[in-house]
């Protein structure tokens, strides 16, 4: 009796999935490889639980007819690839007709497609790899794929999946890695209703969808580069050394359109940029190689994140020239040597003595006097350009002289609303979106990573309450009336509170609540706006008694300013122990939309900002001088 059988298509695509569909990221990033392949110019991203409860991808591509529909769900079918020598010449993102059906092997699957001008579409249903179900559906512009409960069938793998916000974190990423490599395609990634990522197509100019990607904080620092030699062309964008990180997250190498890790890549960065970034700090990089399709070999990993060269030495030594180049050609070297060169050892020294200086008066007022402001002793070297140290000014009060600044408590370091007092009124455009979460204090304060290392700390209760007070406020210009809840509450109140919500119904209805007499002193709230369901009932009610108008009054944003900030208030406190990974990021996105005008019951959102050259200082040498 034979020992060896031949395995079935199930068992087959349940291995490949083995390889091929990782983590949720892993089905992100083939589906919308796909989605681009087919021409889209828009990909939306749906997430719920990290991925793992479901995937919905949508695109508006060319689609598919209801005979490739069927096929795509087949082990090694592909549009891409027609002959062997297909294979060595590629330029598409997938071309093995591996993913599909590895990932239909492992979820519950459902697509939707049609071709474009078709009257009728095709929708197909696949179980755990389970035989397709094919039927008619409407007509569709483009493709949309759903993965729901993914490794529902192996809980092996399942249980081996990180938490929800980790999972979120590389699936995001997968999408952002694909935005950068194709600026004139619009992204739109949400997880639980909630926008994580938003690009529209800007082809003219690349810098927007990186500045989107890492954050509106690069955008400033980014120097193009191009370099062309050999039937090599290096193009791309790299952020001056005065913008670092303290990881390797902000390189971003792509070969032919397609993100790859390579270690000889890797290198050339890291010897171009060694003589310009502090130790433990790495470069912003994002560079395009274009080689010809024969000369790379794409097909030696399962997830073609890894490339093999035709000359590999070559391709590093171009991407090496092409940083070189650019970094020595770069204004922050300021003053020019003889021949015109850049004089980059001595215009860092002046640099370097100009942070000392300022730095050293500092950490003195730290002490116990005022903040010293820049001047021209801490000005860098004259030179033809503006000097990158007039970015580290404090902004001026107005005119062109300096708001004073409050003295600080002995052993104090200056907090965000004292030693920079206008940031926490207005803060600099994408200043919270360039931030970079790294952990949660006190069960309160939010520690993100700020451009160029600065460490931040946020207090969530009052970043909340200005974004939701804006919320508020676009209700009451809008006029929207109440919406019933179906979660009312009967409340006991004094005497007088209750008095007081009965006069103002009117004024609660303007604020989208909406009460009636129960009998006695008791009330039902019968509306909230939706940021409020759930909220405590009775706290609400006794706070919003104290804040509302005279009745009688105009009831508009002036007379029902309090009101506004008590309902922010207690919004803020219901939702911060829910405030998720995904929930904060879309948090910050607000906040830089926000209007930071309007006072706040808790106003100071950024309680403490230290850059990262303090920090270095401090564990350098102890704050005390005396010890």
């Amino acid at each position: 009796m034979a020992r060896i059988a031949r395995l079935s298509d199930v068992l087959i695509n349940k291995i490949a999935a083995g390889e091929v569909v990782e983590r949720p990221a892993s089905v992100v990033k083939e589906l919308v490889e796909n989605s681009i392949d087919a021409g889209s110019h828009t990909v939306r991203v749906s997430l719920e639980r990290g991925g793992l409860g479901r995937i919905t991808i949508s695109d508006d591509g060319h689609g598919m007819g209801s005979e490739d529909a069927r096929l795509c769900l087949e082990r090694h079918a592909t549009s891409k690839l027609r002959e062997l020598d297909d294979l060595f010449t590629i330029n598409t993102k997938g071309f093995r007709g591996e993913a599909l059906p590895a990932i239909a092997s492992v979820s519950r699957f459902t697509l939707h497609t049609a071709e474009p001008g078709a009257q009728v579409g095709t929708r197909v249903v696949v179980e755990g790899g389970s035989e397709p179900l094919v039927e008619e559906a409407p007509p569709r512009v483009g493709t949309v794929i759903s993965v729901e409960d993914l490794f529902f069938n192996t809980p092996a793998r399942r249980k081996f999946m990180r938490r929800e916000s980790t999972e979120l974190q590389h699936a995001e990423e997968a999408v952002i890695r694909l935005a950068l490599a194709h600026p004139d395609v619009s992204f739109f990634v949400e997880h639980g209703g909630q926008q994580l990522f938003t690009s529209p197509a800007s082809p003219a100019d690349p810098r927007e969808r990186i500045a989107a990607a890492l954050g509106p904080g690069v955008h400033p620092h980014l120097v193009p580069v191009e370099e062309r030699r050999l039937g090599v062309s290096v193009t791309g964008h790299i952020a001056s050394p005065e913008y670092t990180l303290p990881n390797a997250r902000g390189i971003y190498t792509f070969v032919n359109r397609r993100y790859i890790r390579d270690r000889g890549l890797n290198s050339a960065i890291q010897r171009a940029f060694q003589e310009f970034l502090a130790a433990g700090r790495q470069p912003v990089v994002v560079l395009f190689i274009d080689v010809e399709p024969r000369a790379v070999d794409v097909n030696v990993h399962p997830q073609k994140q890894e490339v093999r060269f035709a000359d590999g030495k070559g391709v590093g030594d171009t991407v090496h020239a092409a940083l070189s180049r650019a970094l020595r050609a770069a204004p922050w070297l300021g003053n020019k040597g003889e021949g015109g060169a850049p004089d980059q050892p001595r215009q860092a020294a002046h640099y370097a003595m100009a942070v000392e200086r300022f730095l050293t008066r500092a950490q003195e007022a730290t002490w116990g006097a005022p903040l010293p402001l820049p001047g021209t002793q801490d000005a860098p070297a004259p030179g033809p350009s503006e000097s990158p140290f007039a970015a580290m000014s404090m902004p001026a009060a107005s005119g062109s002289s300096f708001a004073p600044v409050t003295p600080l408590a002995p052993g104090r370091s200056p907090a965000f609303g004292q030693a920079l007092p206008q940031l926490n009124e207005a803060p600099p455009p994408g200043y919270f979106g360039a931030l970079r979460p790294m952990g949660v204090l006190g069960e309160r304060f939010h520690v993100c990573e700020g451009p160029g290392g600065t460490l931040v700390v946020l207090d969530a209760h009052a970043a909340l309450e200005r974004a939701r007070l804006m919320t508020f406020q676009r209700m009451l210009e809008r006029e929207e009336p109440p919406v019933p809840t179906l979660f009312g509450a009967t409340v006991e109140l004094p005497v007088a509170v209750a008095k007081a919500l009965v006069e103002g119904r009117e004024a609660l209805a303007r604020l989208g609540l909406e009460v009636e007499p129960f009998g006695g002193t008791t009330l039902a709230l019968k509306a909230v706006p939706p940021a409020l369901v759930g909220a405590d009932a009775r706290a609400l009610l006794e706070a919003l008694a104290r804040a509302l108008p005279p009745p009688g009054g105009a009831l508009d944003a002036v007379s029902l300013a309090e009101s506004l900030r008590v309902l922010a208030c207690h919004a803020a406190r219901h939702a911060e122990g829910q405030l998720t990974d995904g929930k904060l990021r879309a948090l910050l996105g607000e906040l830089d939309a926000a209007d930071f005008h309007p006072a706040c019951i808790h106003g100071t959102v950024v309680v403490l900002e230290v850059p990262l050259l303090e920090l270095e200082r401090r564990a350098l040498r102890p704050p005390n001088p005396k010890i």
